[in-house]
């Protein structure tokens, strides 16, 4: 009997929420497919990053008097100082997503600690989506770019991991969502230029400064 009334939901109970993945996410969307760019665009805050351990060896290579004690401090030092300039360039890489859920494509870019867009495209405005492989380094690193038709322009995602897997992932949820790609490419008449998602956002930055 007892079970029996566990059983039975109480006629008022509301239904649990499924957890959210982002902070906007509707309570009725549903997310299908989550990407991010290739590791390629940490590139240049690795690079500073790795001066940090040799710019903490500088004074024990040039005086070797001081001692190990001098130099392997110096290296502790210096790593320390090459983490801390490599961190926001992976901060801007980890939390930069691109994200598709049963109702848009929705762009997230991380710019640094404290900078953070937020950029929504509707499911129904895509008509096609596209992918390109340039040049001996995207080859070799497994990178290219992702290109979107869109009533409203072409939508350029640059530096992304895979993008003829990315971009046969996209087609195939546009498809079973019942959004007819347009497979000739061409964009109706009226329609704006490319918009390249990075120059967009860097010139969002220049106007805030």
């Amino acid at each position: 009997m007892l079970m029996a009334k566990s059983a039975q939901a109480p006629e008022g109970a509301v239904k649990q929420k499924q957890p959210k993945y982002f902070e906007d996410q509707f309570d009725d969307e549903s997310v299908l497919y989550v990407f991010r760019k290739h590791p390629i665009v940490m590139r240049k805050g690795l690079v500073l990053g790795m001066l940090g351990p040799l710019l903490g060896i500088i004074p024990a290579a040039i005086w070797p008097d001081l001692g190990f004690t001098v130099f392997f401090g110096g290296l502790a030092a210096g790593c320390l100082l090459g983490v801390l300039v490599f961190m926001p360039s992976w901060i801007s890489w980890h939390f930069s997503v691109f994200i598709m859920t049963d109702q848009r494509f929705i762009q997230i870019t991380q710019k640094g600690l404290f900078h953070r867009a937020i950029a929504d495209l509707a499911l129904v405005q895509i008509q096609s989506v596209n992918s390109e492989v340039a040049g001996l380094q995207e080859t070799l690193l497994g990178f290219g770019t992702i290109k979107m038709q869109t009533y409203v322009g072409d939508l350029i995602i640059n530096d992304v991991h895979k993008p003829a897997h990315i971009q046969k992932r996209l087609s195939n949820v546009l498809r079973e969502e019942g959004i007819q790609l347009n497979s000739s490419g061409n964009f109706p008449s009226g329609s704006v230029q490319p918009v390249n998602i990075d120059e967009t956002i860097e010139e969002e930055d220049e106007e805030d400064e």
